[in-house]
C-alpha cells in the first residue's frame, strides 16, 4: 500500500479511481456515503483509493484529507480551479454556431469579467448552479480562447431551461 499524498499529481476527480471507506468494525463502504470526509476527520473510518493501471492496480492510503476534499470540491481551491468563492461576473451570449431552437442544451459563450478563470468545469458548473440556476454540462466538451490583455471566452453547454 502506497500513500496518496507522496504519489505525484495523485488523479483523485478520475472515474476510474474507486474510493472505499473502511470503518473501525472493518465494514466497508463503497461508492462513498455522504460525510465520508467528516468520519475520516473524526477518526471513526480510514479512506482509501484504488488507482488501476494496465497489468496492475494500485492500493492507496488517503492520507490527506484536505488535498482530497479540495480536489474533489468539497472545500475551494482557486489556484486548481481558477476560481474564488465569490459572486462570478459571468456575460453570456448563445453561440453563433447554435442551430437547434429546440435542443436541450444549447452552448453559450461566457466572458468572466470578475477576473476568474475556468480550469474546473465541475466547480464551474456547481457555482453556477447556486449562483445563477444554471445546469451546466459537465460531461461533453468544453473550451476557451484567451486573447491577449483580455478576459478568456468559454464555451460550454448549459440546459436551456436553466437560463437566465
Amino acid at each position: 500500500m502506497r500513500l496518496a499524498s507522496q504519489s505525484e499529481n495523485f488523479p483523485y476527480t478520475d472515474p476510474t479511481v474507486c474510493f472505499l471507506e473502511v470503518d473501525r468494525r472493518g465494514q466497508v463502504t463503497s461508492p462513498l456515503g455522504h460525510g465520508a470526509s467528516a468520519r475520516v476527520r473524526a477518526g471513526e473510518s480510514t479512506l482509501y483509493a484504488v488507482w488501476p493501471g494496465h497489468y496492475r492496480s494500485d492500493l492507496f492510503l488517503i492520507d490527506d484529507i484536505e488535498t482530497y476534499e479540495k480536489a474533489i470540491g468539497l472545500q475551494p481551491d482557486p489556484q486548481r480551479t481558477g476560481l474564488q468563492e465569490h459572486e462570478h461576473q459571468v456575460e453570456w451570449t448563445l453561440d453563433p454556431s447554435e442551430t437547434s431552437p429546440r435542443g436541450s442544451y444549447v452552448t453559450v459563450q461566457a466572458t468572466l469579467s470578475c477576473g476568474c478563470q475556468i480550469r474546473n468545469l465541475r466547480t464551474f458548473a456547481a457555482h453556477m448552479k447556486s449562483q445563477r440556476g444554471w445546469d451546466v454540462a459537465v460531461t461533453g466538451g468544453w473550451g476557451s480562447s484567451h486573447p491577449v490583455d483580455s478576459p478568456g471566452t468559454y464555451y460550454f453547454r448549459v440546459r436551456r431551461k436553466s437560463l437566465d
